[in-house]
């Protein structure tokens, strides 16, 4: 899979998109990283520590987020985008579900779009993903945490966004699937996701991991955010190991290491 100028080789390891959300409320680091200098020391930060592919976020999607308009989360992200273009030489994702954002993104540099509704959110948002002839990653997500059977139910749900994808034209190569952890799910369900990784394996696409500080593992281990690093660096490991491509962290020197420590582990469970 090709991101920007970079080849990612999914079959031979897992990559680390590292974070920065430039928002005033995400649930972990909100308000860290709003003002452009501030930002761009994080990603220098990033790269320096191993990070592959940046996701810039600028609207939170935590529990209970307050919604803001298109035009108010493309000026969050567009000076973002800009000055990372023009200073770093990284493969950015955006993570957004508006199709008036991710147009914007696009044009200011975006490599990838990053949808945590799968294409389901705004009907133009796989028509701008098309034609761009940008890569994008594709969420599960649900409005209510109902399901008859979990992973056959989420896999239905991903095949879904699939067909949306497939009906815009968007090639096969340039999807990546992310089960959701933390969407749609309660924390039972979001523990037995992660458990069963493997199984949507079966949809042929990159999977994407992203568990990073989330409430599975603060309710796990009884943490707030910050303190949550121990239980995001077992859930990459497990990443890992159940065959995903890419995880996704606030945390990234941590994060580089663990991966590393798990591939070479793996290469040997054969």
């Amino acid at each position: 899979m090709r991101v920007g100028n970079r080849e990612f080789d999914i079959n031979s390891g897992c990559y680390v998109m590292g974070i920065l959300n430039v928002t005033p409320d995400s649930f972990s680091d909100g308000g860290r990283f709003q003002e452009v200098d501030r930002a761009l020391f994080q990603v220098e930060k990033m790269l320096e520590e191993g990070m592959d592919i940046l996701d810039i976020g600028g609207e939170s999607t935590r529990p209970g987020h307050t919604k803001i308009s298109d035009e108010e989360e493309t000026l969050r992200v567009l000076p973002v985008i800009e000055k990372v273009k023009r200073e770093f030489d990284i493969p950015i994702s955006l993570d957004t579900c508006k199709s008036s954002v991710a147009k914007a993104g696009i044009s200011a540099g975006v490599d990838m779009i990053n949808d945590i509704w799968g294409l389901k959110y705004d009907g133009e948002m796989a028509a701008v993903i098309s034609k761009a002839g940008v890569p994008c990653c594709l969420m599960h997500n649900r409005n209510e945490s109902v399901y008859e059977e979990l992973i056959t139910d989420v896999i239905s749900d991903l095949r879904e966004s699939l067909s949306l994808a497939e009906k815009a034209g968007i090639p096969v190569e340039k999807i990546i699937l992310d089960p959701g952890i933390g969407f749609g799910k309660t924390y039972e369900q979001n523990l037995e996701m992660i458990a069963k990784l493997d199984r949507l394996h079966v949809l042929g696409y990159p999977l994407l991991l992203g568990c990073s500080r989330k409430s599975v593992i603060g309710l796990t281990l009884d943490l707030s955010p910050e303190e949550r690093l121990e239980g995001t660096l077992a859930t990459t490991v497990i990443g890992v190991l159940k065959g995903c491509g890419f995880v996704r962290v606030h945390d990234v020197k941590e994060n580089v290491r663990a991966v590393k420590m798990a591939e070479a582990v793996k290469r040997y469970m054969v």
